[in-house]
């Protein structure tokens, strides 16, 4: 599965669905909302062009660590601290390319996802620089 959704998911459900014949290994990434002094964080995407993103980076780990299943799912909207925001779930025949493959997929996302966090706090609200050089998405 390949989401950009407001809903969470149940993460055992897909590690369940990840258990394919020739499974030797299954690797959870598991992103929350962080207790960094905010309330809430709120999460915007471009979404037909972060999906897009999102489905060539599966296939692109797919290949290039030969994995056995692909999960990615970002949430967006407004999440409290704890929230699930990032769930990866990947299987491979050994444990050293499940590894591998989970975090390029996260490395990837980072890189260039079009996905935006603004983090809300008691005192007001700040966009969060992306890693990728993505800043406010309202900005011109």
């Amino acid at each position: 599965m390949i989401s950009i959704q407001t809903d969470d998911v149940d993460i055992g459900a897909l590690i369940i669905a990840a258990k394919k014949y020739g499974t030797g290994a299954v690797v959870v990434f598991d992103g929350i909302v962080r207790d960094d002094d905010i309330t809430e964080m709120e999460l915007e995407a471009y979404e037909d062009v972060a999906t897009q993103e999102l489905v060539k980076i599966a296939k692109d780990a797919t290949e290039q660590f030969g994995l056995l299943h692909v999960d990615i799912i970002h949430r967006i909207g407004r999440h409290a601290v704890g929230e699930n925001i990032l769930i990866i779930v990947v299987a491979a025949g050994h444990r050293k390319e499940a590894y591998a493959g989970s975090r390029f997929i996260i490395e990837a996302i980072k890189a260039g996802v079009p996905i935006w966090k603004k983090e809300l706090t008691k005192d007001g609200e700040r966009w969060v620089p992306g890693e990728h050089g993505h800043g406010n998405p309202k900005a011109g």
